[in-house]
């Protein structure tokens, strides 16, 4: 059974207002705002949860990430239960009543050793072998979970590849801390395209797949100790992801990684250090990007050709930062300029939502995913014992069981694209060229401002005008009054 038409677009409360800084895991603003009682969701907590400084476990130790890296443990929300009615569950997933935010920590499997130099994946045929991690040690990258340093010869590297790619950096001036309500010039200001601020994107973002019921599997801010269980069910259903991956994970997990990748996953970059890249200094923006693909590369020997920013918080400066790097932007897709496909599953390891409401998003997400001519692209999480708990024991066997089936599949899969695109390395620049080539000439416009519904290298893509001026203000102004700054 599933949703009634009149739960399909006043969905998914507080955790998608578009204003209060695309609210998921470790926000810097949380809006308290309440949905109508006729939807059964209750009303958000106003308080803050971590992610990006989430403490990174010894290398290859298997011991889980904090449980509270914060400091603060935050209280369930209160309220209605949600109602949901799935398809379909595990019969061996945890009970809802146990995937809460004080859950005991449930066992994790030992962390798997860095694979044999050479393997290669059999789902890329002109893939490199993965390089030996014999001496691989974290102690030759920054440190973990913090901001990279700019003045490293590395990073001035970059700086330098950068300035001679082709593609012109536009003179955007960086955002503060606090989304939307600190930030009310730049969320006026439409030119930007900033997508925190109104959900405005460009021709070449990836917020959809083109065919109706394919479905762009994603999981961000990984690889972490609960991970190979995800794999395990993923393997088992046989079923293909996108792993936006944080460089100090990879770092942390190298042998993880190198299974997610030769088990046929995709690889994507999500930064070295998960932080706002609005906020940041083209320098920063770029060693971020950097050490994230280094990272990768160091371990599986290749560079990944798409990436998710944190938060979905980019405008065309850190677009064309990216496209500089050879980084095309995944979001994840938005019905409206303020309901966006966020699961909000990251919020029960903080206390800022429980497994019911993420449910009763799922639920909705399906519904309107149901009424699209096109495919979609959901937003969920691996890094946290109760993200893998809902996903295998609830989601993923409801998208299983749905009618009409959905087609489930990597994002580079779901744009048509063999999965050789989805590396510099292995992509042939036929079907999905590289927006910068060998010799460090562009052949890409970052300055697109056109809306509507466009098609991209097989994509179609909504772009999302921003709001008016006065309505970007206005609401920043609102939400001003209700923010929490962390």
């Amino acid at each position: 059974m599933r949703l009634s038409t009149a739960r399909i677009l006043p969905f998914i409360s507080v955790l998608h207002f578009a204003c209060a800084n695309n609210l998921h895991h470790h926000r810097q603003i949380v809006a308290a705002v309440s949905s109508s009682s006729a939807s059964g969701v209750p009303p958000a907590t106003a308080a803050s949860s971590a992610a990006s400084s989430a403490a990174s476990s010894p290398l290859g130790s298997g011991v889980p990430l904090s449980a509270n890296v914060s400091g603060t443990l935050l209280p369930t929300p209160t309220g209605p239960t949600p109602s949901f009615s799935l398809v379909s569950q595990n019969p061996t997933a945890v009970p809802l009543s146990s995937i809460v935010v004080n859950a005991p920590s449930a066992a994790t499997q030992i962390m798997p050793s860095p694979f044999p130099a050479g393997t290669k994946p059999s789902n890329i045929p002109n893939a490199p072998g993965l390089p030996d991690l014999s001496t691989f040690s974290a102690g030759n990258y920054p440190a973990l979970d913090k901001p990279p340093p700019t003045d490293s010869p590395q990073v001035q590297q970059w700086i330098q590849e950068v300035s001679q790619s082709g593609i012109t950096i536009p003179n955007i001036t960086a955002t503060v801390a606090g989304g939307c309500p600190a930030n009310p010039v730049a969320a006026a200001d439409t030119s930007r395209c900033w997508w925190t601020c109104g959900g405005c994107t460009r021709e070449a973002d990836v917020t959809n797949c083109p065919q109706k019921l394919q479905w762009g599997l994603t999981y961000d801010d990984g690889p972490a100790p609960y991970t190979p269980d995800l794999l395990n069910y993923l393997n088992q259903t046989n079923l293909h992801a996108t792993f936006f991956v944080v460089g100090s994970r990879v770092v942390s997990y190298p042998g993880l990684l190198q299974q997610e990748y030769l088990s046929g996953h995709q690889i994507a970059v999500h930064t070295w250090s998960h932080p706002s890249l609005s906020t940041l200094s083209n320098e920063e923006i770029i060693a971020e990007f950097g050490w994230s693909k280094k990272a990768i590369h160091d371990v599986l020997g290749v560079q990944p050709t798409q990436f998710r920013p944190p938060y979905g918080d980019i405008d065309d400066r850190v677009r064309a930062i990216a496209q500089a790097m050879n980084l095309n932007t995944v979001i994840w897709s938005r019905v409206n300029a303020t309901m966006t496909f966020d699961t909000g599953d990251f919020d029960i390891h903080g206390g800022l939502t429980n497994v019911q409401q993420v449910l009763f998003n799922w639920e909705s997400i399906i519904a309107n995913a149901m009424t699209m001519d096109d495919g979609f692209i959901v937003l969920e999480h691996d890094l946290f014992q109760q993200t893998v708990e809902v996903a295998t024991g609830y989601i993923l066997p409801d998208a299983l069981a749905s009618q009409p089936a959905f087609n489930i599949t990597p994002v580079m899969s779901c744009l048509n694209h063999p999965m050789g695109d989805a590396y510099i390395e292995t992509n042939d620049n036929a079907s999905n060229p590289l927006p910068v080539s060998s010799n460090g000439t562009s052949g890409t416009s970052t300055n697109s401002s056109s809306s509507g519904t466009t098609k991209h290298n097989g994509a179609i893509v909504r772009t999302v005008p921003g709001m008016d001026a006065l309505g970007v203000v206005a609401m920043a102004a609102v939400l001003g009054a209700m923010a929490v700054t962390v």
